[in-house]
Parts: C-alpha cells; sequence; structure tokens
C-alpha cells in the first residue's frame, strides 16, 4: 500500500498563488510517477499534471505555463506550485501514485484538498 497526505489548499484570490504539496509513504518502487488531478462540481476528473521519478514531466493545456510540478525523491514528496490562478481553476485537487508491478498497474489517490479562486 502507497499513502498520500496532501496539503496547502485553500482560498485566493484570482492571480494569485497557491503551492499544494503531496507526501507519500509506504511501498513505493523506485520508478514511479506522482501527479494531480482535479474535480471540479459537476465536472469529471481531469490530469492536471504528472511527472516520473526521472523528472519527465506533463501538464494539461489549460494549466501549461501557470502550474509547476516538481518532487523531491528522498522525501517521497511531489509539489504542485500554482500561479496566476482563475476561478477556474476552482475545483478539489487529488494526489496521484502510479507504479507498475508484477500484477499490472498500481496505483493509490489521496484524499483530496479544496482549492477555491473566487470570481
Amino acid at each position: 500500500q502507497v499513502q498520500l497526505v496532501e496539503s496547502g489548499g485553500g482560498l485566493v484570490q484570482a492571480g494569485g498563488s497557491l503551492r499544494l504539496s503531496c507526501a507519500a509513504s509506504g511501498r513505493m518502487l523506485s520508478i514511479n510517477t506522482m501527479g494531480w488531478y482535479r474535480q471540479a462540481p459537476g465536472h469529471q476528473r481531469e490530469l492536471v499534471a504528472s511527472i516520473t521519478s526521472g523528472r519527465s514531466s506533463y501538464y494539461a493545456d489549460s494549466v501549461r505555463g501557470r502550474f509547476s510540478i516538481s518532487r523531491e525523491n528522498a522525501k517521497n514528496t511531489v509539489y504542485l506550485q500554482m500561479n496566476s490562478l482563475k476561478p477556474e481553476d476552482t475545483a478539489v485537487y487529488y494526489c496521484y501514485y502510479w507504479d507498475y508491478r508484477d500484477r499490472g498497474d498500481f496505483g493509490s489517490w489521496g484524499q483530496g484538498t479544496q482549492v477555491t479562486v473566487p470570481s
């Protein structure tokens, strides 16, 4: 099992910044991917950004240039720096972990943290 604990959500005015953190613990493999999804009310969960243990990153078009994902492998922690926040960024943000094991894909989710950007 892999446990994920998120922090850093909150309420911020449009144009402001927030940094989300996600600390992982448990039986992790050295080759893995961590990242963030988000889900707004009435919408499907969508991938925001991800980063591999080799530090290859991916960003959704909607956040590219505004958000930055990073990780500290020694701390098993991934960060999401969110700048120039917009009301449409309002959502619950979920951290996730993925690796590939003998039995196939393995994944784990955090509990979610609310980000609110009032219009």
